[in-house]
């Protein structure tokens, strides 16, 4: 029932849907943040850990990425008082709130793939 009373809003609205996917996929677009997102949903992490899980990835890319999340909220750099100085990364709350668009990703991603790939 909530899905149909979403449903209806979204036809009776829909310069404010596509405002609202414009608005999401300014924020986690690209080649790289849905990588960082889904990687930072299981743990907080360091920046040489993030390297380590996503494949590819340069330094200076990576960077330039936490950069651009946390300037839109998504992701907050928590700098420990140490020595040295140990720096991680973790998702703010609404950085969390992302966690079911990315199964979506997932789910969609590995369904396309299955149909679309033929296999050997």
């Amino acid at each position: 029932m909530n899905e149909l009373i979403k449903t209806k809003s979204v036809m009776n609205c829909p310069k404010s849907f596509v405002l609202a996917v414009n608005d999401t996929l300014n924020v986690i677009g690209g080649k790289w943040k849905v990588g960082i997102i889904a990687s930072l949903l299981q743990r907080k992490m360091r920046f040489k850990d993030l390297q380590e899980v996503i494949e590819k990835i340069t330094p200076r890319m990576l960077s330039k990425e936490l950069k651009e999340l946390e300037l839109n909220g998504v992701v907050k750099r928590i700098v420990q008082p140490s020595k040295p100085v140990l720096i991680e990364y973790e998702l703010t709350e609404s950085g969390k709130q992302l966690s079911d668009v990315i199964d979506s990703i997932i789910d969609w991603g590995l369904n396309h793939r299955s149909v679309t790939i033929k296999k050997d």
